[in-house]
């Protein structure tokens, strides 16, 4: 739904976490619009604010003070948050591309993707400062390497100018120098600036290095054209911004430089379904720098034009600033001031401009909790919307046509086991007479993007039979899709659907066949079975003395909650997604070659939950290491601050069963093991010789996380969880 409550009838898709787009968010929270649903799509999570990151540099700044959190912002927004990188566009068909996903529809689309450092060679000693979520990690390992270093600054703009001297002032041991192909620093600046900041490089020991148009980077050395030399440790490269290559390719107008073309409307000039802002565009009737000052004053007149535009509304034109200002720092609590040819430095301009950035980011930073009635769905929207009263039992089925649509593109295959698959009442399949394994699992949506989402309800269906011992080999899938206008509906089954087949595929599963509905929430289930390949891994087969090894980290629900609440950091809700998104295929090979003789997935009911179950059917106990339990970055913090899912103080009832020793009961770490995993990790009893060895497999096939958490006891002993302090 969105957020009044009204079913989605158009999809406006956010392309880029830019300065506008963080506007167009807020503002859209703000005042939301029955019928419209918007979808933002960012490669980081994180959107930083490209003004501050001199300041992050020098330590003026923490991580956090820099960045905006594109997932509390989208949830502010009642948006879908998509963690993908685009590479294209399919025009006529009102299709985002990715490398590594499926096509995303849209009915407006507006792009904010910025833009990278123009010229940067390829070399291993050359560092783009943008994108900055690219640059900043990058960043840390030159910082961790070695302080008394040589670096080479490419590019002596303001961003230039004011990074060198940020990086001086942190790191005094490090010698700079600043190299650009003009015949002197910031040149569209007051010459009144530039003497300033010359004075200010000169009196930080930096050397300026102007008409050095570089001609090659390469073995720790910058070769300009003319000859000059020279010779780093690193070369950080923050020239001139360069368009992507894909805005042309895909077949929109662009100007010389590969920019999109855009009118005073922030439209396409070739594509009136398509915005843009900030970096990425280039007005057709006024070129504008390429500066983050021009795409924050965008983000008003781009929000108001992209609901318009989804509504049927006149646009309205932005009308960039003819003068903007500029604050640089220089260090030592001062920084120099520019607006057109007028110019000035002090104390008073740096606490200006910590006051300016600071604004800026609480607007985005600290948001509201809103309570809005629900405004009536505009006209334009109308006949589009589906009838009030929806038919339930077989007439609550998808439409057939949408249906069709979507399995064409999805292109099931099949294997030659496979005698009937989709399009009869039923499935046929000939496994072989091997012993088969069948399960079936499934929930409603947790997050926003159906692709993930699809993916991970596969991975937790498919570890059923893994923690058995079974191969899993055939698949049927139970798809329910909210209420939303027939081409959304469409869209959405096809993102669920591939996120799951590509799943199944990559495991040699086939997808035979399922029904589809429509329902209150986005879910999925599905019926998976599988050939055993030996005798299975029950849960009643723990034996005193065995080790016991965890294969995930736990935290899944708690972060899942936070999530819903708008109080997950975007960094741990992604982390714990990818955790959720990762198959237990070779872990489970890995534990059956160590020699496991019972194992189990850890799921709904915790892992307290989980070993309650093997070790009451093994007849064993169990003495647990909390300093040893693998956790989510994040996961702690959420529930030492009370975020903890529904589910948490059902399952909280197992570790009555545990005597506690050294640590409080109601500690986060003690509680962690009450919380409930989707697509956990595998738990497994395995010979305690072969333990270490065992963990250092799981680690080689990805397991990074895997850990020997404990020690299988006889009976008498009970279950035990001893912490770090006992």
């Amino acid at each position: 739904m969105t957020p009044s409550g009204a079913p989605p009838l158009r999809d406006i898709v956010l392309l880029g976490g830019g300065h506008a787009h963080v506007q167009v968010l807020k503002r859209f929270g703000m005042r939301p619009t029955p019928g419209l649903r918007l979808t933002i799509v960012s490669r980081e999570p994180h959107s930083p604010y490209s003004g501050m990151l001199p300041g992050l540099v020098a330590g003026d700044y923490g991580w956090e003070d820099v960045h905006i959190d594109l997932l509390r912002l989208a949830a502010f927004a009642k948006a879908r948050f998509i963690a993908a990188e685009a590479t294209g566009l399919d025009l006529g068909n009102r299709r985002v591309r990715f490398d590594d996903r499926p096509p995303l529809r849209y009915d407006v689309l507006s792009l904010n993707t910025g833009g990278a450092p123009g010229g940067a060679f390829a070399s291993d000693f050359v560092t783009p400062v943008k994108p900055i979520g690219r640059f900043l990690p990058a960043w840390q390992r030159i910082v961790a390497d070695a302080e008394a270093q040589r670096l080479a600054i490419v590019g002596a703009g303001a961003g230039g100018v004011e990074l060198t001297l940020a990086i001086v002032k942190r790191h005094p041991r490090m010698t700079c120098v600043l190299v650009d192909a003009a015949a002197d620093i910031l040149a569209p600046f007051p010459a009144a600036m530039r003497r300033r900041l010359r004075h200010e490089l000169a009196r930080r020991g930096v050397a300026v290095e102007t008409g050095f148009q570089v001609a090659e980077a390469a073995g720790g050395r910058l070769r300009a054209a003319d000859g000059r030399a020279v010779d780093a440790d690193h070369a950080l490269w923050v020239t001139g911004v360069e368009a992507p290559r894909w805005p042309a390719e895909s077949g929109l107008e662009v100007d010389a430089g590969g920019f999109v073309s855009v009118k005073g409307t922030l439209q396409s000039t070739s594509h009136a379904d398509v915005f843009a802002a900030g970096d990425v565009a280039a007005f057709a009737s006024r070129p504008l720098p390429k500066s983050g000052v021009y795409a924050v004053r965008q983000g008003p007149a781009l929000a108001r034009n992209l609901r318009s535009f989804a509504l049927g509304r006149p646009l309205r034109r932005y009308r960039p600033q003819r003068k903007a200002l500029a604050i640089l720092g220089v260090g030592g609590g001062r920084a120099v001031a520019c607006r057109g040819r007028l110019s000035a430095a002090g104390g008073w301009a740096w606490r200006w401009k910590i006051w300016l950035d600071r604004r800026f980011m609480r607007r985005f930073n600290e948001l509201p909790a809103m309570t809005t009635a629900e405004p009536a769905l505009a006209p334009a929207l109308r006949a589009d919307a589906p009838p009030a009263m929806r038919c339930g039992g077989c007439g609550a089925k998808l439409g057939a046509d949408a249906l069709r649509r979507a399995l064409e593109r999805l292109a099931v295959p099949a294997s030659s086991a496979t005698l009937r698959g989709i399009g009869d009442d039923a499935a046929i399949v000939r496994p072989g007479g091997a012993d088969l394994a069948l399960s079936c699992d499934g929930f409603r949506a947790m997050i926003d993007d159906p692709y993930r989402f699809g993916r991970i309800s596969a991975h937790h269906a498919l570890n059923d039979l893994y923690a058995m011992g079974a191969r899993p080999t055939f698949a049927l899938a139970l798809a329910t899709i909210p209420t939303m206008a027939d081409a959304m509906v469409e869209d959405e089954l096809f993102q669920l659907m591939s996120g799951a087949l590509r799943v199944l595929r990559e495991h040699g599963v086939d997808l035979v066949g399922g029904h589809s509905a429509e329902g209150a929430e986005l879910g999925i289930a599905l019926n998976v079975i599988g050939a055993m390949e030996g005798p299975p891994l029950a849960k009643c087969g723990l034996e005193p003395g065995q080790a016991l090894v965890l294969t995930k980290p736990l935290g899944a629900g708690a972060l899942l909650a936070a999530a819903k609440q708008g109080r997950a950091a975007a960094r741990h809700l992604l982390g714990a997604v990818n955790a959720m998104d990762a198959s237990s295929a070779a872990a489970a090979r890995a534990l059956r070659e160590h020699g496991a003789t019972a194992c189990t997935d850890v799921t709904g009911f915790g892992l307290a939950g989980h070993l309650t179950e093997m070790t009451r059917a093994s007849g064993v106990g169990a003495r647990l290491r909390l300093d040893a339990i693998p956790a989510l970055p994040g996961a702690l913090d959420a529930i030492a601050g009370g975020i903890v899912s529904s589910l948490q103080n059902n399952n909280e009832q197992a570790l009555a069963d545990f005597a506690i020793q050294g640590a409080p009961p109601d500690a986060p770490a003690v509680r962690l093991l009450a919380d409930p995993q989707t697509a956990g990790g595998l738990l497994a009893g395995v010979p305690p010789d072969n333990a270490d060895a065992c963990v250092q497999a799981l680690g080689a096939e990805g397991c990074r996380a895997a850990s020997r958490i404990g020690t299988v006891v006889e009976l008498e002993s009970g279950l035990a969880l001893t912490g770090a302090n006992a």
